[in-house]
This record gives C-alpha cells, structure tokens and sequence, in this order.
C-alpha cells in the first residue's frame, strides 16, 4: 500500500481549492438571481454564466486540491483526455441542472430534479477526473465513502438552488457560498478519503501530463475566468437598477418639459 498524502503543501491547497468553490458559487447564486430577474434571451445568457460559472469553480476546486495529493513511491500523472472530460461533464450537468431550477415551472419538482442532477453531475466530475490519475499501481475505492461523497454532493447541489431561489440579499448569497464552498469541499475529501494505492514495480515512464504541465496552467485559466466574471457581474446592473435608472430618466424628461 502506498501512502497516500492529501495535502503535500501544507493548508495551501485545501484553503486555495475551497476559495475557488465559494468564488464559483457566489458567482452561481448571483447570475441565477439575475436569471429568474430576466427573460427570453436574457435569462438564457444568465443561466449560461451561471452554469459555467458553478462548473468551473467545482472543477477548479477539484484539481487544485488534487495540487497538494501525493502517493509515497510514485509520480502522478494525468491522463489529459478524461481531465477534459471532467470539465465538460462538469460544465454540462451542472448546466442541466440550473436550467432545470432557471425554467422549472413547479418549484418543487424543479428543485428536487436540479438537486440530483447537479450532485450527480459533481460526483461524476470527481471520479471521472479521478480516473485520469496514473500512477505505478492502481486505485481502488471504499463503496461506503463513495457512497457517501455522492449523498454530499447532491445534499450540497439541492442546497445551493434552494438558496439560488429564496436568498436575495448580497450578505445571503456571500453567507450561503460560504456554506456550498464547504459542502463541495466535503464532497471532495470524503471521496479521497476513500482512495486506497496500491503500488505495482514501475514498468518504464507513466503516460500522461505532470500537475505542473498541464493541471496548473488550466486552474489557473480557469480561476482568472472566475474573476473577471465576477468583476463583470458585480459592476453589471440588476433588473431593479434598470428599471430605476429608466424611472429616473422619465421624471427628468418630464420636469425638462
């Protein structure tokens, strides 16, 4: 068996990789309030932004974490193709589900389908980028911890909509991505904590992109996309503020007349 440590930078990763998560679900929260704000093509566009947006800092948590996970005798590689995938698994599912929530005509139900799919969609990202990790033997998986990781995920997911639904205010959302940001999280070293190695003579080179080859380059991408996304929906105005500011301009319209 090999040793397996989840957290070789000390608390850097695990504080960076939980910053990416609640970054990622603030971000969420708000573009979905704009959403049920808006429609048409409008409210498209915002659950579009809204789905990246959550995917990205769920998948971006996820490899940042995995910045810091080592096994005693090995390198780890990465096999590039499934990483890709686990993105787009990411990026598709959760969309699925926020749309769900974003047009779902009885709440309820919209909810309940947008929960489960996302969760699902968080766990399938996990595994399958689990998956891309090679090392000189093979992984296996506690099924109990497994289990639960994807009970975690889901819990979280029904949560953050439930709060994307009913929160309004912008010290709610920062409270409840605060929450979501721990809840991912805990998804995340519930499932490493499933994670046994066990070590295999190494047979030549392992196939595959080191972290700092190709890992680290993309959540840093991915973590400068999650920024200026915020910065541009934190300065974008609000349907209210809109409609304020077209109030505003009619009065004055009308005293000049």
């Amino acid at each position: 068996m090999g040793h397996l440590d989840h957290a070789t930078f000390g608390w850097l990763t695990p504080l960076l990789s939980y910053a990416m998560a609640c970054i990622g679900a603030a971000l969420a929260l708000r573009c979905t309030l704009r959403a049920l704000a808006a429609s048409g093509a409008a409210r498209r566009n915002w659950l579009i932004t809204a789905a990246s947006a959550l995917g990205t800092g769920i998948w971006t948590m996820h490899f940042v974490a995995m910045l810091g996970f080592s096994v005693s005798g090995t390198e780890i590689r990465y096999n590039v193709p499934l990483t890709v995938l686990s993105l787009v698994v990411a990026m598709a599912v959760v969309g699925g589900g926020v749309f769900a929530v974003g047009y779902g005509q009885g709440r309820g139900s919209a909810l309940a389908l947008g929960g489960l799919t996302t969760g699902l969609g968080v766990a399938s990202m996990h595994y399958i980028g689990m998956s891309a990790v090679r090392i000189n033997g093979t992984l296996s998986y506690d099924p109990l911890l497994v289990g639960l990781s994807v009970a975690i995920a889901v819990v979280a997911a029904t949560a953050a909509l439930w709060a994307a639904l009913n929160i309004r205010s912008p010290l709610a959302v920062g409270l409840a991505s605060l929450v979501m940001g721990a809840a991912v999280s805990s998804m995340h070293y519930t499932g490493m904590a499933a994670v046994k190695a066990t070590m295999e003579p190494a047979a030549g080179a392992l196939a595959g992109a080191t972290a700092m080859q190709f890992i680290f380059p993309l959540a840093v991408g991915l973590g400068s996309y999650l920024f200026l996304t915020s910065a541009f929906v934190a300065l974008s105005p609000t349907a209210q503020e809109q409609a304020d500011s077209v109030s505003a301009q009619r009065i004055e319209e009308s005293a000049v007349l």
